[in-house]
């Protein structure tokens, strides 16, 4: 049992490195690269055997400017896994795997349906 709690902080340390180490050479980027503006990195995941880094972004466009985008995020990948192989100590360089994030989206209705919710009990007490 104390291994497995070991090699759990392990993999938070790394996830938490990864996203670190990608976020900034992502944002260098994207500040140099006109295409890429307007995304953002959300978070990081590590698959559990630690082959694969997924890489959750939100766009200010939602999906579809993520779509247009992705592209030229690809173009990237190559550079920004030897990067990563140079920045993280380790025996492997996960594979980068980009991806959108839907929970913004659903963070921003949610928002919305209590923002809505709340201009409603203001009409209701208005009329009172």
């Amino acid at each position: 049992m104390n291994n497995k709690r070991v090699s759990d902080i392990k993999r938070a340390q790394k996830t938490s490195l990864l996203y670190r180490t990608i976020a900034t050479l992502l944002s260098e980027t994207m500040r140099e690269n006109k295409e890429l503006s307007n995304l953002f990195v959300n978070r990081v995941e590590l698959s559990p055997d630690k082959s694969n880094c997924n890489v959750f972004f939100c766009a200010l466009g939602g999906e579809e400017e993520f779509k247009e985008k992705l592209p030229h995020l690809i173009l990237f990948k190559p550079s920004l896994r030897a990067a990563l192989a140079k920045a993280i100590n380790g025996r492997y360089t996960p594979q980068i795997v980009f991806k959108f994030d839907v929970t913004f989206d659903k963070i921003q209705r949610i928002e919305q349906i209590l923002e809505d919710i709340k201009n409603d009990n203001n009409e209701n007490k208005d009329r009172d």
